[in-house]
């Protein structure tokens, strides 16, 4: 569980970042799961948009993702949800 100083620092450092990935129509599926899981062992923090044709509730999203995935929620603002998770060997981001 992360404090929310270091939850307010990981929403400063994901603001200039580029949304990485969408979710539309298809959903959330394994394919999907393991391409996050790959990008948070590389990247630490990731940004994702959930579009409006997926008609899923981004915060619902969020917290399903991070649990999936092992991963901390950081913030959902209107279509864009940002998790973070410690990597374990590309460890970048100090909290």
């Amino acid at each position: 569980m992360i404090t929310s100083k270091q939850r307010a620092h990981l929403r400063s450092l994901a603001n200039p970042m580029p949304t990485i990935f969408q979710i539309g129509k298809g959903g959330i599926n394994e394919n999907l799961i393991k391409q996050l899981d790959d990008a948070l062992e590389a990247r630490e923090l990731i940004k994702i948009h959930v579009l409006e044709t997926s008609f899923l509730e981004p915060r619902a999203t969020l917290s399903e993702l991070a649990e999936q995935l092992g991963a901390e929620p950081v913030q959902a603002i209107g279509g864009r949800i940002v998790m973070y998770r410690e990597s374990k060997e590309n460890k970048t981001i100090e909290l």
